[in-house]
């Protein structure tokens, strides 16, 4: 069983889209969302740096697209319900899994993102927060640490790695102070994101959906909250919006991925980050990450495989 998963905040790197407008459509329909959502998608796409796209308000939206993008490019036109079991997106990735699943268009997608991006900067720019990754070191035992300097594990990741997010003063204690055989990483993130420091961002994604049409998925969407395969459209808009401001619980979707019999997991644009945890969470899974077009030929021989398997 193949499943297809969308990365979240912090793939993003400098000139990911360029490969992918070589490609017949897709500046036109990057122009088309860029119009759609008042952002030039191309310029933070090929020609912004690091620092620019840092911004939440820039990286959330450019992720989303270009997810989009290669998933466009992977499927050309056949139905995902076909081809994988589940989809799953990582934080801002579940937006992305959303609409390949049908449950919203496109552009609609592209606003949504758009506002979301744009609401958990504003948040984040009320304190100076952020997050640190902590690798290593029992799970409880981190968490219990975690709780111990105020701080919240806003990313349960799997596979030896849960993310601390909380204020500066909090996690500059936590690396004065890491966990027993952990090490600690700060991450190159705006804010403390799916902490209550994201309450004010939460209200506004609220009121963003309550317009926009929303339809039941064609494939189970393995949700954030808890690990669950959603199939109830409206109930999966109710967890984008509430995710915000809770923990990702990507240890739970990778149980999921397993009860659920994955033998194969393709990461979409800009690819990497969670085929990595896959390798380390799911041995035995064959992982394939899409980082360029040059990607694509591998990507459609392992669907191929699964299909007249299937």
């Amino acid at each position: 069983m193949l499943v297809l998963v969308a990365p979240g905040q912090g793939a993003q790197k400098p000139g990911l889209l360029t490969p992918w407008l070589e490609l017949p459509g897709v500046t036109d329909r990057i122009a088309e969302w860029s119009a759609a959502i008042g952002m030039d998608l191309v310029h933070y796409g090929t020609a912004a740096d690091a620092e620019e796209i840092r911004d939440t308000a820039v990286a959330q939206p450019l992720l989303v697209a270009t997810s989009l993008v290669s998933a466009g490019e992977l499927l050309k036109g056949r139905d995902p319900a076909r081809l994988f079991g589940a989809v799953a997106g990582h934080s801002v990735g579940e937006l992305a899994a959303a609409s390949i699943a049908g449950v919203l268009s496109a552009t609609d997608t592209m606003a949504l993102v758009r506002a979301r991006g744009t609401a958990m900067a504003e948040a984040a720019a009320v304190t100076d927060t952020g997050m640190s990754a902590v690798l290593g070191g029992e799970p409880d035992a981190v968490v219990a640490h975690l709780d111990k300097l105020g701080l919240t594990p806003a990313n349960m990741n799997g596979a030896g790695q849960i993310v601390a997010a909380g204020t500066a003063e909090q996690l500059a204690d936590l690396a004065a102070d890491k966990p027993e055989k952990a090490r600690v990483i700060p991450l190159k993130v705006a804010g403390a994101f799916h902490t209550e420091h994201m309450a004010p961002a939460v209200d506004v994604l609220a009121r963003a959906v309550e317009d926009t049409e929303v339809h039941d998925p064609t494939l189970p969407c393995v949700s954030n909250l808890d690990g669950t395969a959603v199939t109830d459209g409206r109930k999966i808009v109710q967890r984008l919006v509430g995710q915000i401001s809770a923990s990702v619980r990507w240890d739970l979707c990778t149980e999921t991925f397993r009860q659920l019999g994955v033998t194969a997991l393709i990461e979409l644009c800009p690819g990497g980050t969670l085929t990595g945890l896959a390798k380390r969470s799911l041995p035995g899974v064959r992982t394939l990450a899409l980082k360029t077009p040059d990607d694509l030929d591998a990507a459609r021989e392992l669907i191929a495989e699964h299909t007249q398997t299937a």
